[in-house]
């Protein structure tokens, strides 16, 4: 962030409200420095919420503003625990996450009788600056806290994510067809002749892409067929609107709130097979190196002439017969070919390829966790991943050449500083690695390879991930560095990103020269859904993360006083943080559950180092524990150090040799994680695991509980 704000009168931007009752403005215009907002302007004001503020700057260099006024309230409904006041029925939400100020109070026949203890959504109707004070009316009893059927939607309502469409958009969805109308046809290029075929996880029922090629005399011709929403969804009606609010489909392991309703999603616009469906088309010529010779993009109509899943293609790929896929097996096996050549020439320009194997919850009835299972990827889901980043990239400078306005998909360069835990570990090893501007995908690729399927891998592609920029959408075409793309977008998933549905209509509007208002308004467009669409995405994967959270806990309550071998993660003054074995969970070792020594922290080192014996805590170290208390309202698992026999072999130096985005495929997807940046998220989540905040959290959630 630029230190030189611009002049203003006025700022405007979203506030983050400090439990100590001040706050920052996070201005809109990203060349100003955020804004520090005093207590005394902060009344009334609650976190998320859009402001407008009066800037000064400050003797120090830094700024501090007054609040003019609201813009826009962040939070409508809110849910919470439900506590009676008095005996005149009325009651009470304390604001136990002291995100709006003040506790926020129920009058007596709001409460939709609600007892003690349950779990309430509570529509807001007055804000903490009413004159009557913060309040609210009970719209539903979720049911008594703690019960596990809960956890989803408390998640959804928290996250501010719409579960139901409104009542115009589903009058307008009755309305559309059941199926493709041939009308449709007129104008499209038919590809039906093809052998199209789906591929995804067994679960899915939404189908966005569909892919085939075909082997020529100089190379390659891929297509890669994308359902063609925009033909449906048309700008500025009812269902576009709230798949705009919605801005992404929202994937739990026991549901998915969908961003279109299920006729279009899961019907119309799904690419089911044996059934003609409309798509916009990414047809690309490659020669036998995987270069790119050409590319044209037009609308289509075509038909998928199987539905297959993973596991199925990867058994045709190594061999194993399939009578009931004879007809695509030669187009199947020459498709990985192809993926193979783009892989290749994708790691050595640079992209990262981190493999974090991640865990699926299987949730039962109840909403209980019954198992934690490591998902596997396979070879399969490389290749669909290699042709949608193929697609993606050349929508992107297609756009790009083409002069208008666009959205790309944007990774910058991670800041040095994010750097240095790798660079401690890479001391701690034993390895001299030093990252810098223009050689840090180089160097992260080499420490990558050189621990390829040994046990520090996992760790040394975690602090990877942890020192990634998240991705975002934007107007500006910055390139995606973990892709070490120069352009990238998103075309390939439009039924559930609202980013992909824009680039369709910016597509169709270059192919068909026409215009939406002037350059500068259609620029203008582009600049708010960046913004808007990037938070949107943000929610959902917060509220995704915050489930599993929850869900991981309940697991581990089976397993208190259970030990379990694990690997160090993070570790931070007041402990560390270990990653089970077993399971793809972890949880806090406190400073004082690591017994046998005293421990200090050495930030410098990253190391806790015991006082009388030397001995080492460092990242990546195995270490056996104890499940000491597991809380899904909290969120947190907390283990303890219990057999000294399992402590860190190394004291100091080792002999150990010298030298876009993980992407979370839905539910739908099959529930296995794919490589980092691949089309069924296409973002460097780029999240810390154990971030210095999120220590900081724990750390006071700890002094509260001591």
């Amino acid at each position: 962030m630029s230190q030189k704000p611009k002049k203003s009168t006025t700022l405007t931007g979203f506030v983050k409200r400090n439990p100590d009752g001040f706050g920052f403005l996070i201005p809109d215009d990203p060349e100003h420095v955020d804004v520090y907002l005093p207590r005394w302007t902060m009344n009334g004001i609650m976190s998320g919420d859009r402001l407008e503020i009066r800037p000064k700057r400050e003797r120090d260099g830094r700024f501090s503003g007054e609040v003019i006024k609201v813009l826009k309230r962040a939070t409508q409904v809110i849910v919470g625990k439900f506590h009676k006041v008095g005996l005149e029925g009325s009651g009470v939400i304390l604001d136990e996450g002291h995100a709006w100020g003040h506790d926020l109070h129920i009058r007596s026949g709001d409460t939709r009788d609600a007892t003690e203890g349950q779990l309430v959504v509570v529509k807001i109707t007055d804000f903490p600056d009413s004159e009557d004070g913060f309040a609210g009316e009970v719209i539903e009893v979720l049911g008594e806290h703690g019960d596990p059927l809960l956890d989803t939607k408390s998640c959804l309502y928290r996250a501010n994510i719409p579960i139901e469409f409104s009542p115009e958009t589903l009058r307008q969805v009755e309305t559309i067809p059941d199926q493709v109308q041939e009308t449709d046809f007129a104008n499209r290029k038919d590809l039906r002749r093809l052998p199209f075929v789906t591929i995804d996880g067994a679960t899915a029922r939404d189908f966005d892409d569909a892919v085939c090629a075909q082997k020529e005399s100089s190379g390659f011709r891929v297509w890669v067929a994308i359902a063609d929403v925009a033909h449906y969804v048309k700008e500025g009606t009812s269902l576009d609107r709230d798949a705009y609010s919605r801005g992404t489909s929202v994937y739990f392991p026991d549901m998915v709130v969908p961003m279109l309703p299920e006729k279009l999603s899961n019907g119309l616009c799904s690419l089911n097979p044996h059934v003609p469906r409309l798509a916009m088309v990414a047809e690309i010529t490659l020669n036998f190196n995987g270069e790119v010779v050409g590319s044209t993009f037009y609308e289509a109509v075509f038909e998928s002439k199987h539905r297959m899943i993973y596991g199925e293609v990867e058994d045709l790929i190594n061999g194993s017969p399939n009578p009931k896929y004879d007809d695509v097996l030669p187009n199947i096996k020459l498709m990985a070919d192809i993926a193979k050549i783009l892989m290749k020439r994708r790691f050595q320009a640079g992209s990262l390829d981190l493999e974090i194997p991640e865990a699926q919850l299987i949730i039962d009835g109840a909403g209980v966790p019954v198992d934690v299972v490591r998902g596997e990827r396979l070879f399969a889901h490389r290749l669909i991943e290699e042709l949608m980043l193929l697609a993606n990239v050349q929508v992107g400078k297609f756009i790009l050449s083409s002069g208008r306005p666009g959205i790309y998909r944007i990774h910058e360069e991670p800041f040095p500083d994010s750097l240095k835990d790798l660079e401690l570990m890479g001391h701690n090893w034993g390895l001299r690695v030093r990252f810098q501007s223009g050689m840090i995908q180089k160097n992260l690729m080499r420490m990558l390879e050189h621990v390829r399927d040994k046990p520090e891998e996992n760790i040394l592609s975690i602090l990877i991930l942890r020192s990634m920029k998240q991705a975002q959408y934007s107007h500006e075409n910055l390139g995606h560095f973990g892709l070490a793309f120069d352009c990238y977008t998103h075309f390939t998933s439009p039924i559930r990103r609202y980013p992909d549905l824009i680039v369709h209509r910016t597509l169709k509007r270059i192919l068909h020269a026409q215009r939406q208002g002037s350059q500068a308004d259609e620029l203008e467009k582009m600049i708010t859904a960046g913004q808007w669409l990037s938070a949107c995405e943000q929610r959902s994967v917060k509220a995704e993360r915050e489930l599993k959270a929850i869900k991981k806990a309940r697991f581990m309550q089976r397993f208190i006083n259970q030990e379990f071998d694990g690997m160090v993660t993070g570790i931070a003054r007041f402990g560390v943080f270990v990653q089970l074995r077993a399971y793809d969970i972890d949880g806090l070792v406190s400073i004082q559950g690591l017994r046998g020594d005293i421990f200090e922290y050495h930030e410098e080192k990253s190391k806790l180092i015991g006082r009388k014996t030397g001995t080492t805590v460092s990242l990546g170290d195995m270490m056996r524990v104890k499940v000491l208390r597991a809380d899904p309202e909290a969120q947190e698992i907390d283990f303890e150090w219990v057999d000294q026999k399992h402590a860190p072999a190394h004291h100091g130096k080792t002999d150990r040799p010298d030298f876009e985005e993980r992407s979370q495929a839905a539910p739908h997807r099959g529930g296995v994680r794919h490589s980092r940046f691949s089309k069924h998220s296409g973002k460097s989540e780029a999240r810390p695991i154990h971030s210095k905040k999120n220590h900081k959290k724990r750390s006071s959630r700890k002094q509260k509980r001591r």
